[in-house]
């Protein structure tokens, strides 16, 4: 069931959300949190479909926040709220908001949404593109007890993990750390299977890529060894080594979804390691409310070796 309000207010969105549910038959929610999602017109339809299909997992109000900005001479008196409701099976397992907030409202979308989040639930803030530079001091961020950004998205990546770095809170993520579970997984393991003590490694991928910067941070965190950043032709990552007295251990992912394990005295094996997409991702991040203590050190880490080899 959808539903299309023009000019209106948190309240009449409000009512109209139960008058919905009992449409449909639901009268009780069933939500276990609220998904904030940031984004401009560009990126909602995106950004919709990915919060859509990770609230399969996670049953939640969506809340979409889309700041417009109108144009001509009477720009700054055009102060108004449209709303778009989706409950019942236009909204898969949750409920959709999407709201458009145009003039003043626009500086004033903590106000706007607080009313409209699920009683007594915990909050997640999601900023597929242009997040702030300090998130948790963010109208929408504060509401929230994680926040998700993706540094991915930004003009220089890596830069704006030094910026998120300067302004990490305890409940801070981003989805360039996401995509790297099944890496640090595999890494992990293949450390555990040898018993060997790391003396060096490197981490090669395409110039600028977000992921490969955490991960080898990580590293340097963890294993207090430098950590080699090689630029290749991509796509993301393609290898990791690390450097041992009995040879390499190594995960090549040149292309595609299946990868090499290698580890010293035993046979290579073919691996899973496929890009996910952004439902996934943001599916994983719901499954944890508390705060990435790994990512928040690996973040903060100072490099051992800032050069790039080209």
């Amino acid at each position: 069931m959808r539903t299309e309000l023009t000019d209106t207010t948190s309240s009449k969105i409000d009512r109209a959300l139960l008058a919905a549910r009992r449409a449909v038959g639901s009268h009780t929610t069933g939500l276990v949190l609220t998904l904030i999602v940031a984004t401009d017109e560009e990126n909602a339809y995106d950004a919709v479909r990915a919060a859509t299909e990770a609230a399969r997992e996670h049953p939640c109000r969506i809340i979409v926040v889309i700041k417009r900005t109108s144009r001509g001479p009477h720009t700054l008196r055009e102060t108004r709220l449209d709303a778009e409701l989706r409950v019942g099976s236009d909204a898969g397992t949750g409920e959709i908001v999407i709201l458009r907030l145009h003039g003043e409202l626009t500086g004033h979308t903590g106000s706007v949404v607080l009313p409209l989040l699920v009683p007594d639930a915990p909050v997640v803030a999601w900023w597929p593109a242009d997040a702030p530079d300090r998130p948790a001091h963010d109208e929408l961020g504060a509401l929230a007890q994680r926040r998700i950004t993706d540094a991915q998205s930004a003009p220089d990546p890596v830069a704006v993990l030094d910026e998120r770095a300067a302004a990490y809170t305890p409940g801070d993520t981003d989805l360039a750390w996401t995509r790297l579970t099944p890496w640090r997984a595999l890494l992990a393991a293949a450390l555990d299977q040898s018993g060997l003590p790391v003396t060096g490694a490197g981490v090669e991928s395409e110039a600028g890529n977000p992921s490969a910067e955490l991960l080898a941070r990580w590293l340097e965190d963890r294993l207090g060894v430098p950590v080699e950043r090689v630029a290749t032709r991509g796509p993301v990552i393609t290898r990791v080594r690390l450097e041992t007295a009995d040879g390499e251990i190594r995960i090549d992912r040149p292309a595609g979804a299946v990868a090499t394990l290698s580890v010293p005295g035993r046979p290579d094996r073919p691996v899973a390691l496929k890009i996910r997409t952004n439902a996934e991702l943001i599916a994983e991040e719901l499954r944890r409310l508390d705060a990435d203590v790994i990512y928040g050190s690996a973040l903060r880490r100072r490099p051992l070796q800032a050069a790039l080899s080209a």
